[in-house]
C-alpha cells in the first residue's frame, strides 16, 4: 500500500505521505478495505485514499471527492475511539460502525 501521487481532491496540491493525519482497515467480504485521510490546510478540505485488497486480485485505489472538515473530523473521531485502527480483523463498536456492519 503506497500512498505515492496522492493529491489533494480539493486544489490538488501534492501530499506527502507524512501527512496522514488518519488510516482505518477492515475485512469486507473478504478484502482487505483501507481508507487515508490526508488533510489540505490550504483548502481546508480531507481527501481520502481508498485501497481494496481484493481476495482474488490486485490491489486496487480510489481518491475521494473533497470532504468537509466537518464530515472529515467526525470520521477521524469514529477511527480514534479504536486503539488498533489499523488491525483489519478488528470488531470493535467504532469499526463496525465505520464500516456500516459490512465487518467479516
Amino acid at each position: 500500500m503506497g500512498d505515492d501521487g496522492i493529491r489533494c481532491s480539493g486544489c490538488g496540491r501534492p501530499f506527502d505521505p507524512a501527512e496522514r493525519v488518519a488510516l482505518i482497515s477492515g475485512k469486507v467480504m473478504g478484502d482487505e478495505c483501507t481508507d487515508c485521510y490526508y488533510w489540505c490546510e490550504r483548502c481546508g478540505v480531507y481527501t481520502v485514499r481508498l485501497y481494496r485488497d481484493v481476495f482474488c486480485g490486485e490491489e486496487t485505489w480510489t481518491d475521494s471527492k473533497p470532504i468537509s472538515k466537518e464530515e472529515g473530523d467526525r470520521r477521524l473521531a469514529l477511527i480514534r475511539r479504536c486503539p488498533e485502527p489499523w488491525r483489519e480483523r478488528c470488531q470493535c463498536d467504532a469499526h463496525r460502525e465505520y464500516f456500516g456492519g459490512w465487518l467479516d
